[in-house]
């Protein structure tokens, strides 16, 4: 403990000698003593967490109250210290970043998605107070994933999951990409171990065929710059894990098509010399048509800057190269932290500014009704990758990818976008639904006697900003046509699930109705439906399970001399085998026999006509072949639990060469594995052939992959594939 404390102090003295050092370690005595009965689940003393997460802050140079407040930051959770005992002792400012970390630390994850928007409202409400309260949960965070092996396998997932989307994300957008890209690769690789080893050895192989390539690179350019006279320095690297990961997966590329597998980064004193060498690089190497990025005259949100370019080098190789300042440099690394406005004589503009995004999801979560909207700003505003597009006079503006010109519109004011007729993009008209893409001129066409947005337009848009100011105007300006349509939609689905509007109107009803979407008024209620401020699917789910708990309360209770003996308490209908049904606490529940889902598949639930929900997987061709799903109020969110032991009955076929006791190996193989099969069959095709169609009881998603894998591995067999009959 001593010496990692020893290592702190170090750290601290070589980038801010004036350093409150006795805080400090008054601070670290005070967590030593309040933590000193307690162990880490991975072993070793408590406080050795809190340590590594204030040398975490060190590596990134932050202030005396930041790493104060880090040595602290399980105090008031986990022992008998109060935030009022910590805020006599080192003042309101730590207390409060202490106690902004705590409520962090107290934020669930399930995959229930509202569930979570409470407890991340108080986080951005932490943020938007102080930003070093993330930072320190960040630093948290990254010691908790390094030391995560010692965890339950479950747990670890579902922690890895959270960081993934949540954490990994605010590391980006805080533009610390040394924090980001650690968090990712812990996280890939105990989310889809087999991939990232398959990842692993890739590269591996890749840096022995191209370790000569790549030094001979670094020495041709590091001759020419010199002769240029260019100070610089030159290093090489291999992209990182979850970002192949994410390129092989959601662009369905394989790995001989990541172009910028290895990249070499030149770091040079001036920006105009970041020009320089790349007008060298490109005369040096040939470059690949529309892989240049200008991030220096258009820097991302999070502040980074740099110039990318792909070139090809004479073996044939392709390689990335990335060019910038040595500023530049070290705000790619640590991001806001580097700029850290609190950091001894610096103060800068561009810190503050780089928090505007946390100033709007606030602004969202306010003006909003569905709790869905600020899930939905942090997934597509804050997270998705960005295109850079400009205004006439040549203003630039960034927006989520798959933005349309209706976001662009929004994003200048709502007025432009309210008086919209249509637009043009680089002069020519276009549908208004048209995508934008990187370096597009959008001018928008206005008239004062346009009508305003239209419902559609929701459909259109990509953002939560437009969407939730075309509701807003249709929330003022269309009421009566709103409470109309909401009715009409409301009274429709109540009669399909079987119900009475008479019934659903009684108070034991209507006011845990209104106060869970909170409306005043039924006409509330309906106006929320009509402009797509409330999700008719998630009212009537609330109805129901309302009507629910009504028929439960006015069950009689059984006489004493008649009641049963106690049993077992039964799994409640909204845990059948395994599935949650979002916005439910019961309901009957099928899954579908058309694609027969497993735990692990990605699956969604249908409410069928007096059968309940029907489960099915997200792929599944009744899922894809109905166009309607977005606006069809009858989908339901549903998701597996963490607890069932069911068995599912999945289906495979077996594609095989004809030879003898092929079906004889298959059998024997589910004998050895101990897996049930349900029915088998067999038959030969004209073409020399055998088809084998099984039947199996399985557990999870990730045991059928296992014994798919098992199977392709038997003589003779050409393919496996599920669902098949």
């Amino acid at each position: 403990m001593q010496e990692i404390f020893d290592q702190l102090i170090a750290k601290i003295k070589k980038y801010n000698k004036n350093a409150d050092f006795d805080k400090i370690t008054r601070a670290y005595e005070l967590a030593r003593e309040a933590h000193k009965s307690q162990t880490r689940v991975a072993g070793g003393p408590f406080i050795i967490h809190p340590l590594e997460v204030a040398n975490i802050l060190a590596d990134m140079s932050l202030d005396s109250d930041s790493i104060t407040a880090a040595l602290l930051h399980d105090t008031v959770e986990d022992t008998d210290v109060t935030l009022d005992d910590i805020k006599s002792q080192f003042g309101k400012e730590i207390a409060d970043l202490v106690d902004g970390v705590t409520k962090l630390g107290r934020i669930p994850y399930s995959s229930k998605e509202e569930q979570q928007i409470e407890n991340l409202r108080k986080m951005f409400l932490a943020m938007a107070k102080d930003i070093r309260v993330l930072l320190i949960k960040l630093a948290d965070r990254l010691h908790n994933m390094r030391t995560i092996s010692s965890m339950p396998e479950e747990k670890q997932r579902q922690k890895a999951l959270e960081t993934i989307e949540v954490y990994s994300p605010l590391a980006h957008r805080l533009g610390i990409q040394k924090i980001k890209t650690e968090l990712e690769d812990i996280s890939i690789k105990i989310l889809d171990p087999i991939a990232c080893r398959e990842i692993e050895e890739n590269i591996a192989k890749k840096m022995v065929q191209n370790e000569a390539f790549l030094s001979s690179i670094e020495e041709s350019v590091k001759k020419r710059l010199d002769e240029a006279g260019l100070k610089h320095t030159i290093s090489s690297r291999a992209k990182h894990i979850y970002s192949i990961y994410r390129k092989m997966y959601t662009q369905n590329r394989s790995f001989d098509e990541i172009y910028d597998l290895f990249a070499i980064r030149i770091i040079v004193d001036e920006t105009v010399d970041c020009y320089n060498v790349l007008g060298i690089m490109h005369d040096m190497y040939k470059p690949i048509p529309r892989r240049f990025k200008d991030y220096i005259s258009t820097p991302k949100p999070n502040m980074y800057q740099s110039l990318h370019t792909t070139v090809i080098g004479k073996a044939g190789v392709a390689f990335e190269v990335q060019i910038r300042t040595k500023e530049m440099d070290e705000v790619a690394e640590m991001g806001i932290a580097a700029h850290w406005k609190y950091k001894q004589n610096i103060t800068d503009k561009r810190a503050g500014e780089n928090l505007i995004w946390v100033r709007q999801l606030l602004e969202i979560q306010k003006e909003s009704e569905d709790p869905d909207d600020l899930m939905r700003a942090l997934k597509i505003d804050m997270f998705a990758d960005e295109v850079f597009v400009f205004t006439p006079a040549g203003d630039v503006l960034n927006l989520p990818q798959g933005s349309t010109i209706i976001d662009f519109a929004y994003a200048i004011h709502s007025g432009v976008g309210n008086n919209m007729n249509g637009g043009k993009v680089n002069g020519r008209i276009v549908p208004i639904d048209y995508v934008l893409h990187n370096g597009d001129i959008v001018e928008i066409i206005r008239s004062s006697s346009s009508h305003g947005p239209s419902l559609d337009w929701l459909k259109m848009c990509k953002t939560s900003g437009a969407r939730n100011k075309i509701r807003q105007w249709f929330k003022k300006e269309k009421r009566d046509e709103n409470i109309t349509r909401g009715k009409n939609e409301f009274e429709k689905e109540i009669k399909r699930n079987g119900l009475s509007m008479n019934d659903v109107l009684k108070d034991e009803i209507r006011v845990p109705l209104l106060n869970r979407f909170s409306a005043k008024s039924m006409d509330d209620l309906y106006a929320g439906i009509g402009y797509g401020g409330f999700s008719l699917n998630k009212v009537i789910l609330k109805v129901l399970s309302e009507c629910d708990k009504q028929k439960k309360q006015q069950e009689p209770e059984p006489a004493p001399e008649l009641a049963a003996p106690e049993q077992p308490e039964k799994p409640q209908t909204k845990n059948y085998r395994g599935i949650l049904v979002e916005g439910m606490d019961n309901c009957l529940i099928k899954l579908a026999r058309c694609c027969n889902p497993l735990p692990g598949d990605e699956v969604v639930g249908f409410i069928t006509r007096g059968f309940g929900v029907s489960v099915h997987k997200k792929n599944c061709v009744n899922v894809v072949n109905n166009t309607e799903r977005d606006s069809n109020q009858r989908w339901v969110k549903v998701s597996w639990t963490q607890t069932s032991e069911s068995l599912f009955t999945s289906t495979l076929q077996i594609v095989s060469r004809d030879r003898l006791n092929i079906v004889a190996d298959v059998i024997n193989l589910f004998s050895t594995m101990k897996i049930k099969t349900s029915s088998i069959n067999a038959r030969e095709t004209k073409d020399g052939f055998t088809l084998i169609n099984v039947s199996i009881e399985i557990k999870s998603l990730a045991q059928l992959e296992f014994v798919m894998n098992k199977l392709s591995r038997i003589q003779g067999v050409i393919d496996v594939v599920r669902g098949m009959q």
